[in-house]
């Protein structure tokens, strides 16, 4: 099933998304910051970053699906820049704090291939995901080179506990 989106509508209804999930992000740090599994947390996760260069905390709401022993999170915004490949950060997970390395991945092949993993495991990402699909239902090759030319990417969370909740 082909997605076409405007080039015209896609900037704004990205604009719009934006400015949806600052407000919509503020109880939901408190949500998934809570020691107890909630139904948010069935596919979304607080990460805690610190800025690359003001060196302040913060939570950041991301949705994730899993993928064997990984995390997958679709990484559209800027919080993404503050993460180190390889590095540990603190996730709530379920209610309960994990440690994951980060994978940041660009490849295109690669990006697609996890993308296409994650909208199946969680259809409602797809429509985060401003990157038309073709008939067969991979992401345009076009829409998904420039989505990761212009900083999109897809992270692989490594969970350094075994016992990580599910």
């Amino acid at each position: 099933m082909a997605t076409a989106v405007s080039t015209q509508s896609q900037p704004r209804r990205m604009r719009r998304q934006a400015v949806l999930f600052r407000v919509v992000n503020v109880p939901m740090r408190r949500i998934l910051g809570l020691p107890f599994r909630t139904p948010l947390s069935k596919n979304l996760m607080l990460l805690y970053l610190t800025g690359r260069r003001t060196g302040k905390s913060y939570r950041q709401p991301v949705s994730y699906v899993r993928d064997g022993d990984t995390l997958l999170t679709p990484g559209g915004g800027k919080w993404k820049l503050n993460l180190v490949p390889g590095r540990p950060e603190k996730i709530r997970l379920a209610g309960r704090d994990v440690q994951g390395r980060p994978d940041i991945v660009a490849d295109l092949d690669e990006v697609d291939r996890l993308l296409m993993i994650l909208t199946e495991a969680n259809p409602r990402a797809a429509g985060f995901i401003p990157i038309p699909r073709r008939e067969d239902g991979h992401f345009d090759r076009a829409g998904l080179a420039d989505a990761v030319s212009h900083g999109f990417r897809i992270i692989r969370w490594r969970l350094t506990e075994p016992g990580a909740p599910r």
